[in-house]
C-alpha cells in the first residue's frame, strides 16, 4: 500500500464510523452476489443450460465463435467465479466474524 492510499484510509476511518464503513462493504458484496447470480439466472433462461452443459456442448464454436456468445461466454463465467468469490472467501467470513464480534485481529474493540 502506498504512503497515499494509506494516508487517505487512515483519513477515511477517522472521520467515518467503523460500523458505517463496515456496514456498507457488507452491503457491497451483497450487491455484487445479487448481480452474479442474477447474470447467471439470465444466461440459465437464454442458453437453456447450466454454463456447465454450455462449456462440455461447446457452443461458442458451435455458434461460430461470434462475438454475442463469446461476450456472454466470458460474463458468465465471471459472473460464477464472483459468486464463489464471495460466498467462499474466508477472509471475508473471519472479517465479517470479528465486525460482529466487535474486533479487529488486534484485539481492538470498535463498539467501546
Amino acid at each position: 500500500m502506498t504512503a497515499n492510499v494509506e494516508a487517505t484510509a487512515e483519513k477515511i476511518v477517522k472521520e467515518i464510523p467503523i460500523d458505517e464503513i463496515m456496514e456498507a462493504l457488507i452491503n457491497e458484496y451483497r450487491r455484487r452476489l445479487i448481480r452474479y447470480n442474477m447474470t447467471d439466472e439470465f444466461m440459465r433462461k437464454k442458453y437453456g443450460m447450466t454454463f456447465d452443459k454450455f462449456e462440455s456442448s461447446n457452443v461458442v464454436k458451435e455458434r461460430k465463435f461470434s462475438w454475442d456468445v463469446e461476450s456472454d461466454a466470458m460474463e458468465w463465467e465471471h459472473a460464477l467465479e464472483g459468486v464463489r468469490y464471495v460466498e467462499h472467501t474466508k477472509y471475508i467470513h473471519t472479517a465479517l466474524s470479528k465486525y460482529q464480534e466487535g474486533q479487529t485481529e488486534y484485539g481492538f474493540n470498535f463498539r467501546k
